[in-house]
């Protein structure tokens, strides 16, 4: 049939060998082509024997013979499943992990291992059952950086022969059996609980301390009030005494003036021209000798009334007290009997000489110093 048809379509078979020509032209370029991506290298084997590794960019091949393996040169990253494992005190966990891996010699990956992430990411299953069957249950919930560091450790050696390294490994959770997890949960409770009424008793005795403190300072401040309360009430007493003190010795200075004026009265109604009156008396009779009207007294220096009145003078506090304490003190003691003598005894008393008290005390002793001295100028 075919040469039938080639017959009747003269100029047809060389234009078919042409097409199958060109295909297999066309075939054979693509064979020989081979692009490596930037982030690969690719093993190049001709007829199964390795040859070499093709770099990044464009490379020509032997066609039809040739076979490539491409390995990423980037991070790549193993996730290890989940592990069970009994720790060294016997409690069971389980345990998954990450773990990051870069190719550093596609060579030795190519030929020393079938497939090196399968292999790696086995290594690291033996690798972090054996690391946590080593530790205690504590240090495998505690210690996650020293497990990933020995993981790391003991993944090492035999990844470098595969030409992988290993760039870091992270243990991502562990979690003991449900009964630990309860155990742990109370044991978790009784130390909150036991924390809260730690810091509930350092509260309350805070809270004692300040309101001792508080008490304390009221304390004082209340004793304060009540001395402060106290010292004024004593000034208060202190200060109505003295008033009533004034007043009554005021009184009483009255009486002693009262009665010397009854005394000089008397000495007036006698024949004696010559008296002798006590400093103390005189010293009155010159202080109110504006209340004495028709009496001989004279006016001596030293001896002007006063222009305010005793009582006056006691109000507005003119007078130092202590003065006229001292001076009503002065007076009290003065007995009425004894100016009542010395009246008797200035008019029964010769001559009209004008003698001090010391003098006549002196003649009624009867001592002779008296009788000796020389008596002084008269006052009419």
């Amino acid at each position: 049939m075919a040469p039938v048809v080639l017959q009747l379509i003269p100029g047809l078979g060389p234009l078919l060998v042409g097409v199958l020509v060109l295909l297999l032209a066309i075939v054979t370029v693509y064979q020989m082509v081979e692009i490596v991506d930037a982030y690969e290298k690719k093993a190049l084997t001709v007829f199964g024997e390795y040859r070499r590794l093709l770099e990044p960019g464009i490379t020509f091949i032997p066609p039809f013979v040739s076979r490539t393996y491409a390995f990423d040169m980037r991070t790549q990253t193993l996730d290890v499943p989940r592990q069970e494992a009994i720790t060294r005190d016997n409690s069971p966990v389980t345990a998954d992990a990450v773990v990051y891996i870069k190719v550093m010699d596609a060579k030795k990956a190519f030929l020393e291992v079938d497939n090196y992430k399968m292999a790696v990411s086995n290594l690291a299953q033996t690798t972090l059952r054996a690391v946590l069957g080593d530790m205690e249950l504590d240090d495998t919930l505690n210690k996650r950086q020293e497990i990933n560091a020995r993981i790391r450790k003991e993944l090492d050696e035999p990844t470098d022969e595969w030409g992988v390294r290993v760039e870091s490994v992270e243990v991502r959770e562990v979690n003991p059996s449900k009964d630990v997890q309860q155990a742990m949960e109370q044991q978790t409770s009784a130390e909150r609980r036991r924390r809260a009424m730690i810091l509930e008793a350092q509260g309350e005795r805070r809270s004692a301390v300040e309101t001792a403190q508080g008490e304390k300072q009221s304390n004082i401040i209340r004793a304060q009030g009540e001395k402060q309360s106290q010292i004024l009430e004593a000034q208060g007493d202190a200060i109505s005494t003295v008033l009533r003190a004034k007043s009554a010795e005021s009184m009483g200075e009255r009486a002693i003036i009262e009665k010397g004026m009854e005394t000089l009265e008397g000495i007036g109604q006698g024949e004696s021209t010559t008296f002798v009156l006590p400093q103390e008396l005189t010293s009155l009779v010159g202080r109110y000798g504006k209340q004495l009207t028709g009496s001989d007294v004279q006016d001596t220096e030293g001896l002007d009334s006063l222009d305010f009145d005793a009582e006056t003078r006691e109000l507005i506090g003119l007078d130092d007290i202590e003065e006229i304490l001292g001076q009503i003190d002065q007076a009290a003691e003065m007995d009425i009997e004894e100016l009542e003598q010395e009246a008797e005894a200035i008019k029964s008393g010769a001559g009209t000489d004008i003698k001090s008290p010391d003098e006549v005390v002196q003649q009624a002793d009867g001592s002779p110093d008296a009788a000796e001295s020389e008596p002084e100028p008269e006052t009419e």
